[in-house]
């Protein structure tokens, strides 16, 4: 499965890298057009914040936050529409892919853009399954953190630690099972054009029997994925150490404002491109994987092997014969 993967990004890199650099490309841009707002409106009122030797009045902080608020927001909607792309893309491909069948990047981009809606809909909603343990996850550490800054002072909040540890254990294997139950919803959308709550049920249906083996495939993937994406990062995250090599006493005087927003800036900047390279893999790889196991799937419970045959042959004769007699 693994192998079949890398051998269609491998034939296939063209369209796949394309789009997903076109799709990753603009988000990345947008998401520094904003963070150089951000930072030039945190740049303007640097002197007013650090001017008093007393702490900013909170009404002083209320533009910052709010920047910063509306920048996390525009990241989401940018990366969610994206990867909905992307993820679209993906199983286009693979559709030409198992018939052995080229296919452009103009036909990718214009197919993947026509079933976007709905592949934004089933990434909703699988995506809702994490929500819960994640939420129970996220109260538990900051319980937590809570009560390490308090010394121990702040009780009240070892009951929200406990509920969100015990939540998250209780609910988190539900969580594990229904996603993997649910993980060949995209591949659906655009093998079948099947809606979001169809191509769930069509996914829970074709996942039965073989969890575990979906399961472990999938998680090989992400786990490889992940893996590659870091190697390629780590470059880019020892680039961003080497300022902080350099000794401030060596230069007779610390760092002005101007100086030190420019260099956080600049790491951001560093750190959007190495997750701009990264993605290109790490946003195509799993859901190759996912759409071979897909087809899998189809092949062991449907018999979609003969039809599979019989199209290759249509479509390649000289690999694959002429196509068998028809019954009558």
């Amino acid at each position: 499965m693994l192998s079949g993967a890398f051998a269609t990004l491998g034939r296939y890199w063209k369209p796949l890298v394309g789009v997903a650099l076109t799709l990753f490309g603009a988000a990345t841009l947008v998401m520094g057009v904003a963070v150089a707002v951000a930072f030039a409106v945190l740049a303007t009122g640097w002197d007013t914040l650090t001017s008093s030797s007393d702490s900013p009045d909170a009404s002083e902080l209320v533009p910052f936050g709010v920047a910063f608020g509306a920048l996390m927001l525009l990241g989401v909607i940018v990366y969610l529409l994206a990867s909905a792309v992307v993820q679209a893309a993906v199983p286009v491909v693979l559709q030409e892919a198992v018939l052995g069948r080229p296919i452009r990047f103009g036909a990718v981009w214009s197919r993947a853009w026509s079933r976007v809606w709905a592949m934004i809909g089933t990434v909703f909603l699988v995506g809702l399954i994490g929500f819960v343990p994640m939420a129970l996850f996220l109260a538990a550490f900051v319980g937590l953190m809570v009560y390490l800054a308090s010394m121990g002072d702040a009780d009240g909040v070892l009951p929200l630690i406990w509920i969100g540890v015990a939540g998250t254990l209780a609910v988190g294997p539900v969580a594990v099972w229904l996603w993997v139950k649910f993980s060949l919803a995209p591949t659906t959308v655009i093998f079948e054009e099947q809606r979001p709550a169809a191509a769930l049920r069509r996914s829970a249906h074709l996942v039965r029997d073989s969890w575990w083996r979906v399961f472990g495939v999938t998680l090989l993937a992400y786990t490889l994925a992940s893996m590659i994406g870091y190697m390629i990062q780590l470059p880019f995250q020892l680039a961003g150490m080497l300022p902080g090599i350099f000794d401030p006493a060596d230069t007779g005087s610390g760092p002005s404002g101007g100086e030190l927003i420019a260099l956080f800036g600049g790491l951001i900047a560093l750190s959007l491109v190495s997750q701009l390279i990264a993605q290109l893999f790490s946003s195509v790889f799993p859901p190759l994987v996912v759409g071979l196991l897909y087809v899998d799937r189809r092949i062991r419970t449907e018999n979609l092997a003969p039809v599979l045959a019989e199209a290759a042959a249509r479509t390649l004769p000289e690999q694959y014969g002429p196509p068998p007699p028809a019954h009558r």
